[in-house]
């Protein structure tokens, strides 16, 4: 290892001159065969710590990854490379310790095709599973643990193997096979696979973790949400995205709710936090506001005014956004939004044809702020076999673009998946912003009848007065 740095320098020549005649006589004999050792001591010490730093930016890297897969990828490609393996694999084991997930290097993928299954536990990757400790051996074949190569499979000679292992728990092996200069696999090559492995294990044990918080703050999330009412002629769908970022609970609802009076009325709120105090809160401020909707047949700003000043009285006024709306059909007068807004992003209507558009008007102040300040409302016309989309921020912000943008995005995905059943078009919409959110989104659609079948209740009783 390092033997190249000192080669040019055997005949005990330096610059041109005998090493004698420029270090004097103290040197001598012996200054050559010194000097030589001491660039080939260097070249080692040069070699090892390119090797050192290589493995502490790959290391550092792997830190970074919160994917697990981005993650795994980045472990088996800088190790391959740190030991100087045509071939590398990290297989990860599921809870059944058979073989999951397999990520190579070195393999095209027309091999890996070839291959076309995951490896097994048994012959020499079985050995490192049944005994988890670093396995060397110079010849594969001569291994009283090898079995025959799969069909498609290359032929190694070497393998340098060691165990995914954290506190007890295998969770997969790493392998690599065939040095590119040839030769077998050094001990320095088994110390730096041993620690990145390390690196390797605590990321999956990490990912496995992150994803059990993942799932269990995303169910009491939805446990917190109410399933919706049957709304009669009107066909109504709701999701609930959690933030990618963290596993954190958030204050994102929903709610649909028919009133005394026969009337649709529909909710999305945002509380401001990302904890579980702002799902606490968030679980007050939905369940009052059902009340207090249920109890005052009242224009939309009235109920908000209303909630404002209990949540006041009652928690301090804690900050948060809610759309509030009333979905009407007076007697020959169509269809009709009665809404009011505390500072929540604009409902967006996607009539059957012609272009979409939001309910853009005064959005108001959130909650917490003044109970006392004035709510205006406001009132559309919704034509029959339209769709109203009422959602959380999350689904049209993001830090890397305007808040424009994200609107504008949203508007054109609605107008090119506008005659997919409702489902699908909350699916689509949600998709706008691909697979990463950087807040959490609950989205609230609605779609009318495209007949003339009556609605469930007359005009609302502060209109007759």
């Amino acid at each position: 290892m390092g033997h190249e740095a000192g080669g040019s320098n055997s005949g005990g020549v330096v610059g041109g001159e005998p090493a004698g005649g420029v270090f004097g006589g103290e040197l001598g004999g012996l200054g050559a065969e010194n000097l030589q050792r001491l660039q080939e001591s260097l070249g080692q010490i040069r070699h090892l710590h390119d090797r050192m730093r290589r493995l502490l930016e790959a290391v550092l890297a792997i830190s970074s990854e919160l994917e697990l897969n981005a993650a795994l990828r980045t472990i088996v490609e800088v190790s391959a490379d740190l030991v100087d393996a045509r071939y590398g694999a990290l297989g990860v084991l599921n809870e059944e310790g058979e073989f999951a997930d397999l990520f190579t290097c070195g393999v095209t993928q027309e091999v890996y095709d070839a291959i076309g299954r995951m490896p097994t536990t048994h012959g020499l990757l079985g050995e490192l599973v049944a005994c988890p400790r670093p396995m060397r051996v110079d010849d594969v074949r001569a291994h009283p643990h090898f079995r025959e190569f799969p069909p498609g499979h290359p032929v190694m000679r070497t393998l340098l193997g060691t165990p995914l292992l954290v506190r007890g728990t295998v969770y997969g092996n790493m392998y690599f096979a065939d040095k590119r200069s040839g030769g077998p696999f050094t001990d320095d090559d088994e110390r730096i696979i041993a620690a990145l492995a390390s690196a390797a294990s605590v990321a999956i044990e990490n990912a496995r973790l992150y994803q059990r918080i993942r799932r269990s703050t995303e169910d009491f999330q939805r446990s917190l949400l109410p399933d919706l009412p049957d709304l009669g002629v009107l066909h109504a769908c709701a999701r609930y995205r959690p933030s990618s970022s963290l596993p954190e609970i958030g204050g994102d609802w929903y709610d649909a709710i028919v009133l005394p009076d026969g009337v649709p009325c529909l909710m999305v709120g945002d509380v401001m936090g990302h904890d579980l105090k702002s799902a606490t809160v968030m679980s007050r401020i939905s369940n009052m506001l059902r009340v207090i909707a249920y109890e005052h047949c009242e224009p939309p700003s009235h109920i908000l005014r209303r909630l404002d000043e209990v949540l006041h009285g009652l928690h301090g006024g804690p900050m948060a956004t809610v759309l509030l709306a009333r979905l009407e059909r007076p007697a020959g007068s169509g269809w009709r939004l009665r809404w009011s807004s505390a500072g929540h992003p604009p409902a967006l209507l996607i009539p059957a044809d012609g272009p979409v558009r939001y309910l853009s008007a005064d959005s108001g102040h959130p909650l917490g702020v003044l109970p006392d300040l004035p709510r205006p409302d406001h009132d559309d016309p919704i034509p029959a076999g339209s769709t109203l989309i009422m959602y959380t921020d999350g689904l049209v912000e993001d830090p890397a673009h305007s808040i424009d943008d994200g609107l504008d995005s949203l508007a054109r995905r609605a107008a090119e998946h506008r005659h997919l059943p409702l489902e699908k078009l909350c699916e689509r919409l949600l998709a706008h912003r691909g697979d990463h959110f950087t807040d959490d989104v609950a989205l609230l659609a609605l779609r009318l009848a495209p007949d003339d079948r009556p609605m469930l209740s007359p005009s609302p009783p502060w209109t007759s007065a």
